[in-house]
């Protein structure tokens, strides 16, 4: 199962579209911010969506967070900004923890991470309109589960 994990979209949907169309995931997960956007990406996933309300969402009726599992993985997702994740994710990790989470998808910093370390994996796909880590470059990631539940996440860029 191929997953595309984004976030902080910001009403500037172009890369959306074109990685949708490069990737034709199974499913989509947009870590908030989409700011309104959230029926056309629906619509142009083409597949289940899973997103949540970032601090810039306003009037919007999304979930600021969602619990669901992807195979034997119970995820947690949130856009973070109430775990304070521009400090690090370990807060948000102890909080995914408390959960009894494996996995926890937040987005917030614009910053991608993969974070393996102990027992949650923390994983934030950066943003696909306005990256902030060094090069600057649009960032999302693919989560891929095989056929026996192992995961792997690849973090990529535009």
């Amino acid at each position: 199962m191929k997953i595309l994990i984004v976030s902080d979209t910001h009403r500037r949907n172009e890369n959306f579209f074109r990685v949708v169309s490069m990737h034709r995931p199974d499913m989509v997960i947009h870590c908030g911010d989409s700011e309104g956007s959230e029926t056309v990406i629906a619509e142009a996933a083409g597949c289940p969506l899973k997103i949540v309300l970032g601090n810039n969402d306003y009037f919007s009726n999304l979930p600021r967070e969602e619990e669901f599992c992807i195979g034997k993985y119970r995820v947690w997702l949130t856009h973070g900004h109430n775990y304070y994740v521009s400090m690090g994710s370990d807060t948000i990790k102890r909080e995914a923890a408390a959960k009894r989470m494996d996995i926890v998808m937040y987005g917030h910093t614009h910053r991608p991470v993969v974070d393996t370390e102990g027992e949650v994996i923390a994983v934030n796909p950066g943003s696909l309109s306005y990256p902030r880590q060094e090069g600057r470059r649009p960032s999302y990631i693919i989560m891929d589960i095989d056929r026996q539940e192992r995961l792997s996440f690849q973090i990529e860029y535009l």
